[in-house]
C-alpha cells in the first residue's frame, strides 16, 4: 500500500511540475502578446499624430477621438419598457420625467462598479465594464450592477402605475473603444461584442437578464444561472444563453437581497488577484537588480504557484488562499529596495499597495506576518506560515535543484556572502541535512528527494 501511495505521489508531483511549466509558458506568451499589442498601439498613435500634424499644417481643424482595442469588455444592453403600457390619457411629459429619473438612478449604480455609460437613446441604456481600466473582474461587476438595476426599477414603481419593466442582455468580448472630450470624457464602443449584446437583449423576456455563454463561464461561481436556449448569430453559429436569477445564496448578505457578503468579496479578490499579480510582476521585472539570479521574477512565480498547490492540498479556506498567494507575491519584492532586510521592505510595499485593492487592515497584517515567516532561518507558527515556508524552499526537493542552487550561489557571491563553489556546497549539505518540510503535502512530495540532493552535492565537493 505504501509503494502504491508513493507512486501516486510521484505521479502527482510530475503533474504539478508540468502544470507549473505550462503556467510559466502561458504567462510568458501572455506578457509578450500584451507587449506586442502595446507596441502596435504605440505605432498607430505615432502615425495618427503624424497625419494630424500634416493636416493641421494645412490649416484644417483636427478633433478625432483616440481609439484602442480592448480584449475583455462586458457590454450591457438594457431596454426600459413602459411606452406601450401607457393609456392615451397619460401625461407624456410626466412619463419622460420619470424616465430621466430612472436613467439618473442607473447612472449612480453603474458608477459604484466603475462601469462606463456609453449612451442612452430613448429607453435604451448602454454601458460597459473594463473600458477605463482593463481588468478581469468586469463580468462580475456588470452582473452585480444588472441585478441592482432591476432592484432599483422595482422599488421605483408607483403602486398605482405598474408600467415599468427592464430587460437586459450581456456579452463579454473584445471591442474597439473611442474616447473623446476633455472636460467631460465620453466613450463609444464598436464591434461584434456590442452587436451580440444588443441581439441578446432583443430576445430577452421582460424582467429578465440574459448572458452569453462567454459571460456565463466568467460569472458562474458567483450567480445562480439557468440554461435559457440558443441564439443564432451570423458567422458564429448558435450561441448558448443563460438567464441570471440571483447571487448564490452563500454569497448574499442575509440582511439585504442582492448585496454581496464577505465570502463574495473574498472570491472576487481571488479573481482580482490576477491584476495585482500582473502589476507586481511588471514592477519586479523593471526594478529588481539584474544580479538577482535566484530571487528573480521566476522565483516569485514559483512560490505563488506552490502555495496554491500546497494550500489546496492542505484544505485552506478561500480567504486563507488569498492571503497566501498575496504574501507569496510580495515576499521577495523588497529586494527592489534592499537585499538584507527585503522581508521588511516587502511588507512596506504591501501596506502601500494593497489598500488600493480593497484588502482590509486585518488581512494586510496577516499577509505581512506570512512575509516575515520566510525570513531565514524559518520558524513558522501556524499552518499558513508552514505552507509559505515550504513553498519558498520547494526547490530543495526538486529535480532542478542543482541549477537553482547554482543561481543562488552566483547571487550570494555577487553580494560577498560566499567565497567559492566548494565552500558553498559544504554549506548546502549542512543546510539540507538540518532542513525539514513542515506540511504533510510537502513532505510527501519533496522530502524523499533531499537525500539524493545531498549525495549529488557530495560528489561535487573536493577536499
Amino acid at each position: 500500500m505504501a509503494i502504491q501511495d508513493a507512486t501516486l505521489m510521484q505521479r502527482f508531483a510530475k503533474l504539478l511540475r508540468n502544470n507549473r511549466e505550462l503556467t510559466k509558458q502561458n504567462a510568458v506568451l501572455s506578457r509578450e502578446n500584451q507587449e506586442l499589442l502595446a507596441e502596435n498601439e504605440h505605432f498607430h498613435g505615432l502615425l495618427k499624430e503624424l497625419n494630424e500634424a500634416v493636416i493641421a499644417s494645412k490649416g484644417e481643424l483636427v478633433n478625432r477621438p483616440k481609439s484602442s482595442r480592448l480584449n475583455m469588455v462586458t457590454v450591457l444592453f438594457a431596454d426600459i419598457e413602459g411606452f406601450d403600457k401607457l393609456s392615451g390619457s397619460y401625461n407624456k411629459f410626466r412619463f419622460l420625467d420619470h424616465l430621466d429619473r430612472i436613467r439618473l438612478g442607473f447612472d449612480r449604480i453603474i458608477r459604484q462598479f466603475d462601469i462606463q455609460k456609453i449612451k442612452t437613446i430613448g429607453d435604451v441604456y448602454l454601458c460597459a465594464g473594463g473600458i477605463e481600466e482593463p481588468n478581469f473582474t468586469n463580468p462580475v461587476e456588470v452582473l452585480l450592477a444588472a441585478l441592482q438595476l432591476q432592484h432599483f426599477l422595482l422599488e421605483y414603481q408607483n403602486t398605482d402605475e405598474q408600467v415599468w419593466a427592464l430587460k437586459i442582455g450581456i456579452h463579454t468580448g473584445p471591442v474597439t473603444a473611442s474616447v473623446s472630450g476633455r472636460k467631460k470624457v465620453s466613450y463609444d464602443i464598436k464591434g461584434d461584442t456590442v452587436n451580440i449584446a444588443a441581439r441578446i437583449e432583443s430576445v430577452t423576456d421582460m424582467g429578465a437578464i440574459l448572458v452569453s455563454g462567454m459571460t456565463y463561464e466568467l460569472v458562474k461561481e458567483f450567480f445562480v444561472c439557468e440554461f435559457w436556449g440558443k441564439l443564432p448569430v451570423k458567422y458564429k453559429g448558435n450561441m448558448v444563453l443563460y438567464r441570471v436569477l440571483s447571487l448564490k445564496p452563500e454569497l448574499e448578505d442575509e440582511g439585504a437581497s442582492g448585496k454581496p457578503n464577505e465570502q463574495f468579496k473574498i472570491k472576487f479578490k481571488l479573481i482580482q488577484f490576477t491584476q495585482l499579480q500582473e502589476a507586481i510582476l511588471d514592477k519586479l521585472e523593471k526594478e529588481l537588480p539584474k544580479n538577482l539570479y535566484y530571487h528573480s521574477v521566476k522565483h516569485t512565480v514559483d512560490v505563488v504557484t506552490e502555495v496554491e498547490l500546497i494550500g489546496w492540498a492542505e484544505g485552506v479556506t478561500d480567504e486563507e488562499m488569498l492571503l497566501l498567494k498575496t504574501a507569496a507575491l510580495f515576499h521577495d519584492s523588497g529586494h527592489i529596495k534592499s537585499y538584507r532586510d527585503h522581508e521588511q521592505q516587502g511588507c512596506l510595499l504591501a501596506r502601500e499597495m494593497l489598500p488600493g485593492y480593497e484588502y482590509t487592515d486585518g488581512q494586510i497584517d496577516r499577509i505581512c506576518e506570512l512575509i516575515m515567516a520566510t525570513e531565514m532561518p524559518p520558524s513558522p507558527k501556524n499552518l499558513l506560515e508552514e505552507i509559505i515556508c515550504d513553498s519558498d524552499l520547494d526547490y530543495l526537493g526538486r529535480a532542478d535543484f542543482i541549477p537553482v542552487s547554482n543561481s543562488l550561489f552566483q547571487e550570494l557571491q555577487d553580494q560577498g556572502m560566499v567565497e567559492d563553489m566548494n565552500s558553498w556546497n559544504k554549506k548546502q549539505i549542512e543546510f539540507i541535512s538540518n532542513h525539514h518540510y513542515y506540511t504533510k503535502t510537502a513532505r510527501a512530495l519533496r522530502e524523499v528527494n533531499k537525500q539524493k540532493q545531498i549525495e549529488r552535492i557530495q560528489s561535487l565537493i573536493s577536499d
